[in-house]
């Protein structure tokens, strides 16, 4: 947790008040400060403020006003704010929450509540900066690997071929992956596009992009990345994020390989009923080479050692891919990865990580 004080903004237009929030915060390690009316409030506020306890009846502008100027501005939006008020009416409150206003206290103010009220929305707050100063941080760093990357992956020759996988296997490095990985994803993915009857030439763009797939997963901390046990909410949010970076570290490239990689990036998450991510696309919306990779990737997690789980066999995999049948997967395709079964254990075996 920060060490930082915290800045909390009162505004009421009685002076006892204000004197009365303010002695009872301050005495909870919170900066104070105070504003007679929300005019003087708006001269004061700006990204340092944590919190906004404010009263509703002033002059000029009423605490309603007040709020509804704060979340339009994008640069206060997000903070918290709390009205303290001697409203008691449904319609009051109900008004209150459409403005934008996080939480109620009643006067005459009791300190309790006041303490576990403001103490939730500190929270609430401190815990958005975090999201925020990661997003930016994370931000800067994609367009630093996006900028090396690019710079390397500018031809279509065997030596691009070789830098393209050198990328993924970074890649998969850091995601405590093998190269066997890599070959067995490949092979998968062009096992189902030369049985899909798809031509030569895009059989072998989905061969060599289709391990670019996770590339994504270079942007997403270690600490979520190798996690052992289960990820909580804001994590598993995090690590479903990677799809959109991989495809913003692949995308607007003059190589076919590589803007293929960025298509399967992005797509390879979605599911055939509309519940993956990022986008939820649905059925024949979604590329068929995602498609075609979602049933590569899900087979080798299945039968593959992971940070969170051990290896399962092929018997016990199989019917967890029937299960995906019209609900992950393209019901076609993975038709066709069972009716190539025998081919896809031969390269299972012949990639294996032993």
């Amino acid at each position: 947790m920060s060490e930082r004080k915290f800045r909390i903004l009162v505004v009421d237009d009685e002076p006892h008040n204000r004197t009365l929030l303010r002695l009872s915060l301050q005495n909870l390690g919170y900066e104070i400060v105070e504003a007679e009316n929300a005019l003087k409030a708006f001269e004061v506020l700006n990204r340092d403020v944590d919190l906004v306890l404010t009263d509703v009846m002033m002059p000029e502008i009423d605490g309603f006003e007040m709020v509804r100027r704060i979340r339009a501005n994008s640069e206060t939006s997000d903070i918290p704010v709390i009205m303290v008020t001697t409203l008691s009416k449904k319609q009051d409150r109900i008004t209150a929450i459409e403005a934008g206003a996080n939480d109620f206290i009643c006067k005459p103010v009791d300190i309790l509540e006041l303490k576990v009220r403001v103490k939730s929305m500190i929270k609430q707050k401190e815990q958005q900066d975090e999201i925020k100063n990661f997003a930016s941080e994370l931000n800067h760093m994609i367009e630093d690997k996006t900028a090396q990357l690019r710079k390397a992956i500018v031809e279509l020759d065997h030596a691009h071929k070789e830098s393209i996988l050198h990328l993924c296997n970074a890649a998969e490095y850091k995601d405590e992956e093998t190269a066997a990985h890599i070959l067995r994803m490949s092979n998968y993915s062009a096992l189902l596009a030369h049985e899909l009857k798809l031509d030569r030439e895009e059989v072998e763009l989905i061969r060599i992009s289709s391990p670019m797939h996770d590339v994504g997963k270079i942007g997403i901390p270690d600490s979520i990345l190798l996690k052992p046990g289960p990820l909580d909410s804001n994590e598993w949010n995090i690590m479903k994020t990677h799809p959109v970076i991989g495809a913003k570290i692949l995308g607007r490239s003059n190589s076919k390989y590589v803007n293929m990689g960025a298509i399967i990036a992005e797509s390879h998450h979605e599911k055939w009923d509309g519940s993956g991510y990022p986008h939820g696309l649905s059925g024949e919306n979604i590329p068929l080479p995602g498609r075609i990779c979602a049933i590569a990737d899900v087979f080798d997690a299945l039968t593959s050692k992971r940070p969170y789980k051990e290896a399962f066999s092929t018997e016990v995999a199989l019917p967890i891919m029937q299960e995906g049948k019209g609900v992950h997967f393209d019901p076609h395709i993975l038709g066709v990865f069972f009716d190539n079964l025998d081919k896809i254990i031969e390269i299972k075996t012949k990639y294996s990580d032993l």
